[in-house]
């Protein structure tokens, strides 16, 4: 295996603990900056220490976030020591700990120690993001997933509803976000349908797309081919394919790096700098499913992405790089029962070979799976189970649940150890390179703080001007104001004065002004929100009334 010198000194200093250290690596000096500044914020879903750890075994060498090691994050949740994806994207691109599912918006419980109490009016108000911050300073900003693209964490960094269920409004807001390059899944969400995903408004979002320039690119060749400042790429109905299965299963989606490479490129043209978001989802959702072979392949493909942000970020000299999970998953272990009394002589190999034999994760493998398992020694041994024992063979036909007893099996013979099917409220590495990197030990908060700093914005001055309850303002401005719930999937605040009627739809960025049977609508860089109690409306929205 190729391990360097420099590998050798960083495997030493992540197990010490990181509360005070700050690691000494390359980097640009702050004193080199200008303007525009831009932000690359990376996130891989649900990892862990661990998870990375063997990840780097299974690669042979070091990863590129080895390099920018920095510190490490501090992940509970507003009422949970264990936080949820929805609270976690929020407190990363807010700056405000909030509540399981909520997405966006302030917390209704908070009982974690150290976390300011709000009052009780602002609870489930929305709160402005990173995205949002550098929109307003005229950056270009991308959004990147493998998940679908409403999915939880990308919706923390676009969108505010009180739950992560909510794909119908997480969808439409960014939509009308106008975000300029978005890519992942989730096209079933733009549109209207019977499945389970699609949208329940009768909207359909592509055409609003379409009306807006945006370049629609649906597989990985039409995402290289485009030429536009403005691209929206929908690559699957719901998620992506794990990277090791995509060759097999959807050789047209593009990989993580790709989408990333892209989305630089593209909004690197603009004079004023950039924000882009990406996410390594998936990550998660192997995790969930204690398949060591889903969180190395995805772990890899983040890593690889990560690389093409530094490397920009090196030539460039004024970008941010911040690479971080929003919090543990599954409480993966390198070493278990089997190694309880022989661990101080198990060998690297003893972990690593078992899961080399897979070809494809547990999702990748149970897709080639016949309905009467006629083919399962096939399917077994693409997920790296050869050579199955009677007994494996007799529990894998009986098996009410295939997909557990393939991860056991794996598991077991590659000596790892699992404690949970959830999520974990460890202390995750954080990972930091360029000008105003962050250091030590951080809550999830200060880095949407250190984000919105190195842009030139304050995060609770931008809330203030983009969240305004409008049923307040508006009655102060002398208008009769209501919520009209007739459409139950549209709503729309509607106010009153005199002969003038303002109609706000909900999630987008527009408002309706009627004066004398005289109808004229303004486009904003705002967007309208619902929380279920009351409208909010930013500040530009109010400075147009009369």
């Amino acid at each position: 295996m190729k391990y360097s010198k420099k590998w050798r000194s960083l495997l030493l200093a992540s197990a010490i603990a990181l509360s005070s250290i700050s690691f000494a690596q390359p980097q640009v000096q702050a004193a080199q900056v200008k303007k525009p500044t831009n932000v690359i914020m990376l996130v891989m879903d649900g990892s862990s220490n661990n998870a990375v750890t063997l990840s780097r075994w299974y690669k042979g060498q070091s990863l590129a976030m080895d390099e920018i090691l920095s510190g490490a994050v501090r992940t509970y949740s507003a009422d949970s020591a264990i936080t949820d994806s929805a609270p976690a994207a929020t407190a990363l691109a807010t700056g405000h700990k909030s509540n399981n599912k909520f997405v966006g918006v302030l917390p209704s419980v908070i009982n974690s120690p150290g976390v300011e109490q709000i009052a009780k009016k602002d609870a489930y108000r929305p709160i402005a993001n990173v995205l949002e911050g550098a929109k307003q300073q005229g950056k270009a900003t991308g959004l990147i997933a493998t998940s679908e693209i409403q999915h939880a964490t990308p919706a923390g960094f676009s969108a505010h509803v009180r739950h992560r269920s909510q794909y119908d409004d997480i969808a439409e807001q960014q939509v009308y976000q106008n975000i300029d390059v978005v890519l992942g899944g989730g096209l079933e969400s733009l549109t209207p349908g019977t499945t389970k995903n699609a949208r329940k408004d009768g909207e359909n979002l592509v055409d609003v797309l379409k009306k807006e320039n945006y370049d629609i690119v649906k597989t990985r060749d039409e995402l290289f081919q485009s030429k536009a400042s403005k691209i929206w790429g929908s690559f699957a109905p719901g998620a992506l394919a794990y990277d090791l299965d995509r060759a097999q299963t959807r050789a047209s989606e593009p990989t993580l790096a790709e989408m990333t490479s892209k989305a630089i490129e593209t909004l690197k043209k603009n004079d004023n700098g950039f924000f882009l978001f990406v996410e390594g989802s998936k990550v998660d959702w192997a995790a969930h499913a204690n398949d060591p072979i889903g969180m190395i392949s995805d772990i890899l493909s983040f890593d690889a992405a990560v690389k093409k942000a530094v490397d920009f970020a090196k030539e460039d000299g004024h970008t941010m790089v911040i690479v971080v999970t929003d919090h543990g998953n599954s409480g993966i272990s390198m070493g278990n029962a089997n190694t309880t009394g022989t661990y101080p002589s198990t060998p690297v190999f003893a972990y690593i070979d078992p899961l080399k034999k897979a070809k494809m994760t547990i999702e990748g493998a149970l897709s080639q799976l016949k309905e009467d398992k006629s083919n399962i020694v096939e399917v077994a041994a693409l997920y790296g189970l050869d050579n199955l024992s009677a007994d494996e063979f007799a529990t894998l036909q009986l098996a009410t649940d295939t997909e557990e007893e393939m991860v056991k099996m794996l598991a077991n013979r590659a000596n790892l150890g699992f404690t949970t099917g959830g999520h974990t409220g460890d202390d995750v590495f954080l990972y930091s390179f360029g000008p105003s990197k962050i250091t030590g030990l951080v809550e999830n908060t200060d880095i949407a703080y250190a984000m919105a700093k190195f842009m030139g914005f304050d995060l609770k001055k931008l809330t203030d001007d983009l969240y305004i309850p409008a049923t307040k303002a508006f009655t102060e401005k002398g208008y009769t104001t209501k919520i009209d719930l007739t459409n139950k999937e549209n709503p729309k605040f509607i106010a009153q004065k005199n002969d003038v009627t303002v109609t706000i739809p909900v999630n987008k960025n527009i408002v309706i002004n009627e004066q004398d049977k005289t109808v004229k609508t303004h486009t904003f860089d705002t967007i309208n929100v619902y929380n279920g109690t009351d409208f909010y409306v930013s500040k530009k929205v109010l400075n147009m009334l009369k």
